[in-house]
């Protein structure tokens, strides 16, 4: 028996449940998602969630927030895709904000600055066993090999941009599935197979709500709303900062990364890197590194690392002013935010019901497949360039730093052979580096 329609209210207190423990990355979160709603449940079936997954997946920005903000669409309209999604990144957004100022305020006390000592070379263990974790689901034949090859030499040897990468793999994958279509299949959840669960309130036959239905008065709608919000508030930033005012940039540049996160939060890193650390100079390389571990402590999706990018380039170029240094980094974090998700809901709103009227034939994931495949070999570019910070702090002429090197294999050995979770494998680095930097100056 399928269970009962679900009230918007009983939707809001497990979306709220759900932003606060939604660790893990977008594996874990999708598994929660799962876990929570095809098999215990059972307001969507395996077939349908899978289906949203799939569209949620080619679309560039945050899967498992897409996917939560596509399904509370499905159950209660835009509310409830707007409260889905919505939750999922705003109980971050607070956590992030409060720990950004902890970091800037407190950073260099030893304490803190020991914590941090231990949890970067953890942090560089963790992106390589990203690119690991992904690497075994997407490259399952010789020619996604290939295509993770080709993509790390590019941004590796050549600085090839990553758009570039990213367009590349597509039409790979476009033109390439039309002669093998077999080698571009894309796979579902990772760690579950298809199998039944019982009739749900969405069931695989059961028809789109009347609210999914196209139509092409509602897509200019949600089209004129979602860029009238842009304009908008683009506008607001240029006329109280200036076009080349800090609030301004950012949100330029971070609409920009919000249409090129392919792949998750780890591929489009170094991008947010580049932009970021080389060009704007919101923050430096090392508290790059900072940001990402804090964001791998956090619920929500790791793309969050982009609150604290906004918080310590608001700080740090006071852009409220040299007295009020809190507000405006909790506003460019807010800034940062708004422009990074604005794009996710209008992808699902404007694209929910187009999808809804293809269940049953997904013929367009072949692109994907190319560009995850590509994204395996930019994540591994991205665990060697913090690696060489993490063991090289004053570069390759400087010292090598065996303890962080310690740490690093320890961090790695943990997550590849014992799957610790992240959280204690940060929590016992943290301890590590704390002890190491109380025991240093013993030593001396």
């Amino acid at each position: 028996m399928a269970p009962l329609a679900v009230g918007f209210w009983e939707a809001f207190r497990f979306w709220l449940k759900l932003g606060f423990v939604s660790f893990g990355g977008p594996a874990g979160q999708i598994a929660i998602m799962h876990t929570e709603l095809v098999e215990r449940r059972r307001w969507i079936s395996e077939k349908r969630f899978l289906h949203a997954l799939n569209y949620c997946m080619l679309l560039p920005g945050p899967e498992a927030q897409q996917l939560a903000t596509y399904i509370g669409w499905l159950l209660h309209r835009t509310r409830g895709g707007l409260v889905a999604g919505g939750l999922f990144v705003l109980p971050s957004l607070f956590i992030l904000i409060g720990l950004s100022w902890i970091y800037l305020r407190f950073g260099h006390v030893p304490v803190v600055a020991g914590i941090f000592y231990g949890i970067k070379p953890a942090v560089t263990a963790i992106v390589l066993h990203a690119a690991h974790r992904i690497g075994t689901r997407a490259l399952r034949n010789r020619w996604m090999w290939g295509i993770a090859a080709a993509s790390f030499l590019a941004i590796f040897a050549f600085d090839t941009p990553f758009p570039a990468i990213v367009v590349a793999a597509a039409l790979v994958g476009h033109f390439g599935a039309r002669r093998a279509p077999a080698v571009f299949t894309l796979g579902g959840v990772p760690g579950h197979t298809a199998s039944g669960h019982g009739p749900a309130l969405i069931d695989d036959d059961t028809p789109p709500p009347p609210h999914a239905h196209f139509s092409r008065v509602r897509l200019a709608q949600v089209l004129g709303v979602g860029l009238g919000l842009w304009a908008l508030a683009m506008a607001t930033l240029v006329a109280t900062q200036g076009v080349q005012g800090t609030l301004t940039q950012m949100g330029w540049f971070f609409t920009k990364a919000a249409l090129l996160t392919f792949g998750g939060a780890y591929a489009v890193l170094p991008y947010v890197y580049q932009g970021a650390v080389e060009q704007h100079h919101w923050l430096s390389g090392a508290q790059m590194i900072d940001g990402l571990a804090l964001g791998e402590t956090t619920p929500g999706p790791l793309i969050m690392v982009v609150a604290f990018v906004g918080f310590v380039g608001g700080w740090l170029h006071q852009v409220l002013g040299p007295d009020a240094l809190f507000a405006g980094a909790a506003l460019a974090a807010s800034v940062v935010t708004f422009f990074t998700f604005l794009p996710s809901f209008v992808f699902i709103l404007a694209g929910g019901p187009v999808i809804e009227a293809t269940h049953g034939r997904l013929g367009f994931t072949a692109p994907l497949s190319a560009i995850t495949a590509a994204v395996v070999g930019v994540i591994l570019n991205l665990a060697l360039f913090f690696a060489y910070h993490v063991l090289w702090p004053q570069g390759f002429g400087g010292r090598f730093d065996a303890a962080s090197a310690v740490i690093a294999l320890g961090a790695a050995v943990a997550l590849f052979r014992f799957k610790v979770g992240v959280l204690p494998l940060l929590g016992t680095c943290a301890l590590a580096g704390l002890a190491w930097t109380w025991l240093l100056p013993a030593l001396r």
